[in-house]
């Protein structure tokens, strides 16, 4: 089994690759000194596509994209993201680009200010989803620390009329009309930073991340800035799992490639310190759907650390389960969590991975 790592950082895209189920060997940074936010290694067609969410500083943002794993990048000959005239916006960063897997041509990316978009070229030019963007909650739409971003993108793996996306500080939002009109789907899930009596909001909950399962795609995994969610009906409703975990406080959230009820996640301190608990790296692992929590550490260092795991920096897929710090240092599991390999040290600040088999 041949695999491909794609590690997205503040400085630079790292790719490494495993041949034949070996070990990963890391390649001469690709962008150097250009933040790479977001990435998707698209497999949909013979010769997989590999999209990269790039920011160039002065120049602002953009999308590339290679057909030849990484040796050649290509750029739209106009901004592939841009906002119409009429939005008074400006694009400020892409934080998440998903390919449909419903439609074959079909890219998603999730834009700063919040916002999703809609290629059907394979990632190479956007339009505006333009029913999010005029939804009439917008105008009270506050930013998390992280900004106005809208960083994740959950297509219905049978249905591509239904779509639902996270953005933060906004919460969790589902379209069951291809995108023409998007309502808030938060029910049960709580915000205790809000006064009392009013810590059940319709909108305006700080989700970090979802994570679906495509064989059942109605279980969704959702990572809230204080507490850890369930749902099985595509987001309609909410059940809380996080009482088992040292901390309820994290940013990703990952869910096993062929068991739905396996899930893995990255506690940390609470929202002031985020900072690994107990200052060691462990990933947290359920195996029946969030009842019961069990860390692993093999492998990983003994601490103390206090470098913490970005929302879009775990993965998990048939290569395995992969995470990077903010410190720069990226691991690998190939036995579902139980043990660690070190990938890659002294990166710059790891802000996205992605795994895929070749």
């Amino acid at each position: 089994m041949d695999a491909l790592l794609a590690v997205g950082t503040r400085k630079g895209l790292f790719l490494a690759r495993s041949r034949g189920g070996g070990p990963f060997e890391v390649e001469p940074v690709r962008f150097s000194t250009i933040a790479v936010h977001s990435v998707a290694v698209d497999t949909r067609r013979d010769t997989p596509r590999l999209l990269a969410g790039i920011e160039y500083g002065h120049f602002g943002p953009s999308v590339m994209w290679s057909d030849d794993l990484g040796e050649t990048w290509h750029e739209a000959n106009t901004p592939p993201v841009a906002f119409p005239e009429r939005t008074g916006a400006a694009l400020a960063r892409v934080w998440q680009l998903q390919p449909s897997p419903t439609e074959p041509d079909v890219v998603w990316a999730g834009a700063e200010p919040a916002a999703l978009f809609r290629s059907e070229d394979r990632g190479e030019t956007y339009s505006l989803v333009e029913g999010l963007w005029d939804h009439p909650t917008r105008p009270q739409w506050q930013p998390g620390n992280g900004g106005l971003c809208l960083h994740t993108i959950v297509p219905h793996p049978d249905d591509p009329k239904s779509i639902a996306i996270a953005a933060s500080a906004v919460g969790f939002f589902r379209s069951d009309d291809g995108g023409l009109t998007w309502y808030p789907s938060n029910r049960n899930i709580r915000a205790p930073f809000l006064p009392e009596g009013a810590q059940y909001p319709e909108w305006g909950q700080c989700v970090h991340k979802v994570a679906h399962h495509p064989a059942r795609p109605e279980r969704l995994y959702l990572q809230h800035h204080f507490g850890v969610y369930r749902s099985d009906d595509f987001g309609a409703s909410w059940t809380d799992i996080g009482s088992g975990l040292p901390s309820d406080f994290g940013f990703p959230i990952a869910v096993h490639p062929d068991d739905p009820d396996t899930l893995w996640v990255f506690p940390l301190h609470g929202d002031v310190d985020r900072t690994p608990v107990g200052h060691r790296y462990q990933v947290f692992r359920s195996e029946d759907a969030g009842s019961t929590w069990e860390g692993h550490s093999t492998g990983l260092p003994e601490g103390p650390v206090h470098a913490a795991v970005l929302r879009d920096a775990m993965a998990a897929g048939p290569a395995g389960l992969f995470f990077g710090t903010r410190d720069g240092e990226v691991y690998g599991s190939r036995d579902d969590g139980e043990t660690w390999t070190r990938i890659a040290r002294h990166l710059p600040d790891v802000l996205c991975v992605r795994a895929a088999v070749l």
